[in-house]
């Protein structure tokens, strides 16, 4: 009954930046936990970010610290990712995926997911 809805991928070119939003329906979305997933043609899906259901804790993978900053704005059910010094190896599809309890980085945890949107970082 959870749905989630990504948007906000496209093409940049190295360096740049690109914000991507996740709007959630179906449940109450402020009880969530909320998380960002990425996979490459190829490559297994793989964690890049999440945000405790009062927004007070995140976690990032190695890969992404420092760049990608996660936020929630519950009021608009929303989650986003900012993602800035993209880089080639970012490209992926980007998969929002809600929870409930604590922080996990396997999706196999993570019963609800969206869509996916497209990001190619290319020149």
């Amino acid at each position: 009954q959870v749905q989630l809805v990504e948007s906000g991928g496209g093409l940049v070119q190295p360096g740049g930046s690109l914000r991507l939003s996740c709007a959630a329906s179906g449940r109450a979305f402020s009880t969530y936990a909320m998380a960002w997933f990425r996979q490459a043609p190829g490559k297994e899906r793989e964690f890049v970010s999440h945000i405790s259901q009062g927004g007070s804790t995140t976690f990032y993978a190695d890969s992404v610290k420092g760049r990608f900053t996660i936020s929630r704005d519950d009021a608009k059910n929303t989650v986003l990712l900012q993602m800035d010094t993209l880089q080639p190896e970012d490209t992926a599809v980007y998969y929002c995926a809600s929870k409930f309890g604590p922080y996990r980085s396997s999706p196999a945890v993570y019963p609800y997911w969206g869509q996916g949107t497209q990001v190619t970082v290319s020149s």
